[in-house]
């Protein structure tokens, strides 16, 4: 992948964690070598999953053992190095422990030797049970809220107590800083910074007015990332799984990414899904101001974090179109359809 006419070489193309490959020497037998020093005994059988930001595999295991999958198989999942802290790891595994505890269908890690993050070399991992699931029906009402109930459970609980190590979903987090790591890296390409650097500055301006609108509302645990790819749905409902970006933030950014389609069809979805939320926790409809303005911060951090991963293979093979002229093109203008959007009604759940 060129951009600019040259290889992607430059600092600000690195890994924040300082290394250019993190999961370079994550080879199958890594794998499956760090998951036998904690008990599983692997029968060979090995398949990478899809996941950008960690690396995450299905294991074969040997017949046997309570900590096991009824199939024989677990997923192993090993973090990005530098990302986030021991700390603020397990606090994603005390929270999906609180959401099990509550009988919330989330998949927990598995507690193995006493604990579920586990070391081995400069690589740290967890374990989890293979849980099937297909997409969730979207489209339909009854789906929706029945998302929408256990969402409301899950955050009640997201509400009980606080995060101390994770970050939160911010305007600095995924505003002002990746803005600002772009701004001093080399991707932006010459003709298109003043264009790039104008719009930006409208979308943060309409970001900050919505947040103004808002204010007042409540902070809690949230699931951080709950699109439909991270809700698995079997004949029994749901199962939320990937907490990976679990954050504290307002309750809306859980909600807003399981709606789709023109103004007309998100007020419909958006009825059902809080028709089930409110059957366990309170609303506040403040949040629906931040609807288009967490749209909008989403696509921001997405674009620096394509570009801060660029010397992991795994991103230039996925994002080949990353960095050229036209797909900077293409960002400015989705970020003046969200300018133009952030200026619109904010949308409202239909009445009855």
């Amino acid at each position: 992948m060129n951009h600019k006419g040259k290889s992607v070489t430059t600092r600000e193309a690195v890994d924040p964690s300082g290394v250019e490959t993190p999961f370079g020497q994550l080879m199958p037998e890594a794998v499956m070598d760090a998951i036998e020093a904690v008990g599983p005994r692997c029968d060979g059988r090995l398949m990478a999953l899809n996941s950008f930001e960690n690396r995450v595999y299905q294991i074969g295991i040997e017949d046997g053992g309570a900590e096991r999958s009824s199939d024989s198989f677990l997923i192993a999942k090993f973090y990005r190095p530098g990302r986030w802290s021991d700390e603020a790891i397990q606090e994603e595994h005390d929270f999906l422990a609180e959401l099990v505890a509550s009988e919330i269908p989330a998949v927990p890690p598995i507690v193995l030797n006493g604990t579920t993050l586990h070391h081995h070399g400069a690589h740290r991992f967890a374990l989890f049970e293979r849980r099937g699931g297909r997409a969730p029906e979207l489209d339909d009402d009854r789906v929706l809220e029945r998302i929408g109930r256990f969402m409301g459970r899950l955050h009640r609980v997201g509400s009980s107590r606080s995060f101390k190590s994770r970050e939160s979903v911010d305007i600095e987090t995924f505003g002002d800083r990746p803005l600002a790591w772009l701004d001093q890296s080399n991707w932006i390409p010459p003709e298109l910074k003043a264009a790039w650097a104008a719009v930006t500055q409208l979308a943060m301006a309409g970001v900050r007015r919505a947040f103004e609108r808002a204010q007042g509302i409540e902070l809690i645990r949230l699931h951080g990332d709950c699109h439909a790819g991270n809700i698995l749905w079997t004949d029994a409902g749901p199962h939320f799984v990937d907490f990976d970006d679990s954050r504290t933030g307002p309750a809306i950014q859980d909600l807003w990414m399981l709606l789709s389609g023109d103004a007309t069809s998100q007020s419909r979805q958006l009825t059902q899904v809080l028709k089930g939320y409110q059957t366990f926790g309170r609303f506040d409809l403040r949040e629906l101001h931040l609807i288009e303005a967490l749209r909008t911060l989403r696509y921001v951090h997405y674009t620096a974090w394509i570009a801060r991963r660029w010397e992991d293979p795994a991103f230039p093979a996925a994002f080949p179109w990353f960095g050229s002229v036209r797909d900077w093109q293409d960002r400015i203008l989705a970020l003046r359809e969200q300018v133009g959007a952030m200026e619109e009604p904010r949308l409202e759940p239909l009445m009855d």
